[in-house]
């Protein structure tokens, strides 16, 4: 996401810094292409307009074109401005003191409204909070069939709203069972439609004012650039929101939708949808993300994905074993696993400092994982314990097990033994990272990560 953006500031304000004095006229020019810049990235252009006005207020005045570093200072001014843009900071769910909380999600359909719903049951039971699930679109049967599906896949309660075709009914009696159950959470589905419309309007109306949500979320697509920042301003207006989900962010390289939503709703984004996986969304920190866009890093939000993924006790064991080299094949394979769960290695490396320029232009290939996985799992446990007894036999068979060919199980053993001695040294040192783990180098059959 914002890789488009981010390529154009990253060029402005390597000519800003690279100037020891700046004057007005230097200012005006930069500008000027932070403006195109968020013009390809389908910021609206009321908020563009402000945006620039505000900026250049700060950066024409004497404490900037007299510091010692003034592109600096601009970078600073353009930084701080677009943090306070997205909002300044995370806002998450507030719960009600009294259970049950109860969240309304909106949005046009195909938002991905359902998906995001299970993605926020996720959330809530990780942090021992149990649901229940309402289903209120009653026009697409589809809908409520895939929530009874998340509903099985999570372990999480939905309500049976079987015989029912009033969507405020529904709500109503859900509510009691809530209760009942005494569940903490209550999500419920809203229908959607393929685009704003009074009938639409006067449903989520009547919804909300039976219910009486503790939170009303608008889903937006990201995708539809700042058209979405319009239809969420007209959801705003006619019921009111609370906050916005941003989804298919992944698949968005412009991101023109965050910087306008939160302008034009005076409402805080709270998550983004990254991937259709129910773990792919991410809490929206404005100032990690202009930092990502900076090419900075998101080094706190890399950090806070490892200590979800990776628990204190298994890492304190693999210590151990990596002092003790007695780090196998079985070890590298299950750390894999871990990795994988954090996200793709694309968005891995974009949270990393500096990482970003480095690997531009380089294939990140997700896939590698699942060949080196499927190398370490077509040896036995005991070539898996002992890397050093496979002979050029055990070679052939490994990788005529593994669809792969004697070259990739050579190179993967390799690439293992190197990485062996420098996870030793870093483990010296007290801590471990993936750059280590993977030794520093391409996946077998010539990838890269």
């Amino acid at each position: 996401m914002f890789d488009n953006l981010s390529d154009r500031l990253e060029a402005v304000y390597k000519k800003l810094k690279g100037r020891g004095v700046l004057k007005e006229a230097d200012v005006d020019e930069a500008l000027g292409e932070i403006r195109v810049a968020l013009i390809e990235a389908d910021v609206s252009l009321p908020v563009i307009k402000d945006f620039i006005v505000l900026v250049r207020e700060k950066a024409v005045g004497q404490e900037v074109l007299k510091s010692l570093t003034p592109g600096h200072q601009m970078v600073k001014i353009v930084n701080d401005d677009l943090t306070h843009l997205l909002g300044d900071e995370f806002v998450d769910i507030q719960f009600a003191q009294k259970p049950p909380t109860i969240i309304l999600m909106a949005g046009l359909q195909g938002a991905g409204k359902t998906t995001t719903v299970g993605k926020l049951a996720k959330r809530f039971k990780e942090k021992g909070r149990n649901c229940l699930l309402v289903p209120a679109d009653v026009y697409r049967p589809a809908a409520i069939e895939q929530l009874h599906v998340l509903g099985r896949d999570l372990d999480v309660s939905v309500y049976d709203a079987e015989g029912e075709n009033d969507p405020v009914a529904i709500c109503k009696k859900a509510l009691d069972e809530a209760v009942n159950k005494m569940s903490q959470v209550v999500i419920i589905d809203t229908a959607g439609r393929q685009q704003v419309d009074d009938a639409l309007m006067d449903e989520l109306k009547r919804i909300k004012e039976t219910v009486q949500p503790h939170e009303v979320l608008f889903v937006a697509d990201a995708m539809m650039g700042q058209q979405s920042a319009d239809i969420a301003k007209t959801f705003n207006d006619a019921i009111g929101i609370d906050g916005v989900v941003l989804t298919k962010m992944d698949g968005d390289a412009r991101g023109g939708a965050a910087f306008s939503i939160k302008r034009v709703t005076g409402k805080p984004i709270r998550f983004v949808g990254m991937g259709e996986k129910l773990d792919a969304l991410e809490p929206f920190h404005p100032e990690r993300i202009v930092s990502r866009i900076l090419g900075m890093g998101d080094v706190m939000s890399l950090v806070e994905k490892a200590e979800e993924n990776f628990e204190q006790e298994e890492q304190a064991a693999l210590q151990k074993k990596i002092k003790g080299n007695a780090f196998t094949l079985e070890d590298f394979r299950d750390q894999l696993k871990q990795v994988q769960k954090m996200g793709s290695m694309e968005q891995l490396l974009g949270m990393i400092p500096g990482a970003g320029k480095m690997m531009k232009g380089l294939k990140v290939d997700d896939n590698a994982f699942v060949q080196v996985e499927a190398i370490i799992n077509s040896m036995t446990s005991a070539e898996r314990r002992k890397h050093n007894i496979i002979n050029a036999s055990r070679k052939r068979r490994i990788a005529q097990g593994s669809g792969t060919r004697v070259n990739d199980v050579n190179k993967l053993l390799k690439q293992f033994v190197q990485m062996q001695k420098m996870m030793k040294k870093v483990a010296r040192g007290g801590g471990l990272n993936f750059g280590s783990l993977m030794g520093g180098r391409g996946m077998p059959g010539g990838r890269s990560f």
